[in-house]
């Protein structure tokens, strides 16, 4: 790699595009990343940089609070590719800031199986196994592969297998032990030439017979982009991060006595466990489509906090916590955001 490559470092740039939120803070510092022959640059300057650095994506899980008083370094590395295939599977591998549905379509359009469920989901490639995104009972942990990703202290290459990333409910390996520590260069999704579609969640049965077509890869993810759009609102015209909160997951007691109290509440198993619907749960507490200034609840889905222009990140948490508080008081059960706070 070129270690010659020289960083082009910005002073007090806002960053109200980019983050979905629309939040207009500033970072002290601000750089771009958008070959893979910068990283050694990169990691020279974050060496001796003094105070706080942020890797920043698409923006679209991020809820700025207040000025960042550090560096923000944006991804914006771009490609996709296919690096490998068999008679059963074809292995794509996207970079970190390929943004995640232009991704999606196009593996789509190549009737690639595995990702058409996660159509329209806000974000980049790099930022997906983070959060083990998900959507409509599929997670990203069902086709990854591996990703490859260095290491912020040492500077060493690496990549992880789908095991080595402990993926979990909206977790993995790097939001946990691992957090801060590596970034995410590429990664590699391993999907299916023969595909097997996943209709068996929400509403995706029922808008593939509105639409008049039969299941396909092409058909499943035109339904959830409708079903998506129906629901939630483009972050272009209203500020938000999609899901705000995580879908609290209970035991089988804590849901039985739930369920005798409120029959017929929304959930689906879990393992052992069993996953509540945080919307449902929301909007049972009178929250959906409630406004405080700028900042509000969506009026079409509760699980999403809005941004109506001129909010701060502080009116949104504190909307935020207001509604954790109260589904606590109502259903005794604990709302834990999936957005990051910064």
């Amino acid at each position: 790699m070129n270690s010659t490559t020289a960083i082009n470092i910005l002073h007090n740039i806002s960053l109200r595009p980019f983050n979905t939120f629309g939040m207009d803070v500033k970072a002290k510092d601000f750089a771009e990343i958008s070959a893979e022959t910068e990283i050694p640059a990169i990691l020279r300057l974050i060496s001796r940089y003094e105070g706080p650095v942020l890797f920043l994506g698409g923006g679209s899980n991020v809820l700025f609070t207040q000025d960042f008083n550090g560096l923000v370094i944006k991804v914006s590395t771009k490609g996709i590719e296919i690096v490998d295939q068999d008679d059963e599977y074809v292995y794509v591998r996207g970079m970190a800031g390929e943004n995640w549905d232009d991704f999606v379509q196009y593996c789509v359009k190549r009737n690639y199986g595995g990702l058409e469920n996660l159509s329209l989901i806000p974000g980049n490639v790099g930022s997906s196994p983070i959060q083990n995104i998900g959507a409509y009972g599929v997670e990203i942990k069902d086709t990854f592969y591996m990703l490859d990703a260095v290491s912020l202290r040492t500077g060493e290459f690496r990549e992880f297998i789908a095991g080595e990333c402990e993926f979990g409910y909206r977790s993995s390996v790097f939001k946990h032990e691992l957090k801060g520590q590596y970034l995410i260069l590429s990664v590699t999704f391993r999907l299916k030439k023969r595909p097997v579609l996943n209709t068996s969640y929400g509403a995706i049965t029922a808008e593939l017979e509105a639409i008049g077509e039969a299941p396909s890869v092409k058909s499943v993810a035109s339904a959830i982009c409708n079903i998506r759009r129906s629901k939630l609102p483009d972050p272009l015209e209203l500020g938000n991060a999609g899901s705000f909160f995580k879908n609290p997951v209970v035991s089988q007691a804590v849901y039985l006595e739930l369920n005798s109290l409120y029959p017929g509440i929304p959930a689906y198993q879990a393992g052992d466990d069993v996953k509540l619907a945080a919307g449902w749960l929301i909007e049972q507490c009178g929250w959906k489509g409630f406004r405080e200034g700028d900042a509000g609840v969506h009026t079409r889905q509760a699980l999403v906090l809005v941004n109506y222009g001129n909010a701060s990140g502080n009116l949104v948490y504190s909307l935020a916590q207001k509604i954790i508080e109260s589904v606590k008081s109502k259903f005794g059960v604990q709302l834990e955001p999936e957005v990051n706070i910064i």
